[in-house]
C-alpha cells in the first residue's frame, strides 16, 4: 500500500449504471479517505434514468485543501468502471496518457440494445478501445465474483477492494472495515469484508482482456 497519494489532488472517477451501487462506492471511498485525514470532495452526475442510466462520481482527494467537485476534462488519475461501456464514455472526456483503469467486464445492456435497436460492442472491441485510451487497463470479473457471494451488487465493494489491492490509494481492509461497519447492518459486515478481500486478491492476478 502506498504511503500517500500520487498527485494532489488525486482525481478518481467511479462510473457505472443505475442500480450497481456506484454512489455507495463513492461515498464509502470518500469516507475512508476523510477518516485518514484527507480533504475529499465528491460530485455526481446521473443519466436519464436512475436505474439503468449512466452514473458517474467524481472524487477529488487532497492532502491540504478542498477542490471543485468537477474534475477538469482530461485530468482523471484512475477510472473505476462498474460497466465496460461506461469506462469508454468516461475516458473519452477525462482520460489521459497516465490514467489507470480498473474495469468490471460484465456488460449491462441498455434498453435500446435489448430491444434490438442498438448494438453493444463485442468484448474485444471494448478491450481494444480502452487499450488505445490508456496503457494501464486491468479487467476484473467483479460481477461474477459478487454473484458467487450471493448478491451482484457486491461488485461495487469488490471494485473498491481492487483499488486498494492495486495500491492506487493509501487504504487497506482495516480502513474499509471501519467505514462499512457504520454503513450496513451488522449482519452484512462480514460479507462486505469478503467482497473487499476478493477484489483485493483479484486485481493481483487479473488479466488484461475481456472474455
Amino acid at each position: 500500500m502506498k504511503s500517500g497519494i500520487a498527485r494532489d489532488p488525486y482525481n478518481v472517477i467511479i462510473t457505472g449504471v443505475g442500480g450497481q451501487g456506484n454512489v455507495m462506492a463513492s461515498r464509502m471511498l470518500g469516507n475512508i479517505m476523510t477518516r485518514k485525514g484527507y480533504c475529499v470532495t465528491i460530485g455526481e452526475t446521473f443519466g436519464v434514468s436512475q436505474r439503468g442510466g449512466s452514473v458517474m462520481s467524481h472524487i477529488r482527494i487532497s492532502r491540504k485543501s478542498t477542490w471543485s467537485p468537477q474534475i477538469p476534462r482530461g485530468q482523471a488519475d484512475i477510472v473505476v468502471a462498474l460497466e465496460p461501456i461506461e469506462a469508454i464514455r468516461v475516458m473519452a472526456a477525462y482520460g489521459n496518457e497516465r490514467v489507470r483503469i480498473l474495469c468490471n467486464i460484465r456488460p449491462i445492456y441498455p434498453v435500446g440494445v435489448i430491444a434490438g435497436e442498438l448494438n453493444y460492442p463485442a468484448g474485444d472491441e471494448i478491450r481494444s478501445a480502452l487499450g488505445r485510451l490508456s496503457p494501464d487497463v486491468v479487467f476484473l470479473n467483479a460481477t461474477d465474483e459478487a454473484i458467487k457471494l450471493g448478491n451482484p451488487i457486491l461488485g461495487n465493494v469488490i471494485m473498491l477492494g481492487a483499488v486498494a489491492g492495486a495500491g492506487a490509494l493509501p487504504f487497506d481492509r482495516n480502513d474499509f472495515r471501519e467505514v462499512i461497519a457504520t454503513s450496513v447492518p451488522a449482519d452484512r459486515v462480514e460479507i462486505n469484508m469478503l467482497a473487499f478481500d476478493t477484489g483485493n486478491d483479484l486485481v493481483k492476478t487479473a488479466g488484461r482482456g475481456l472474455s
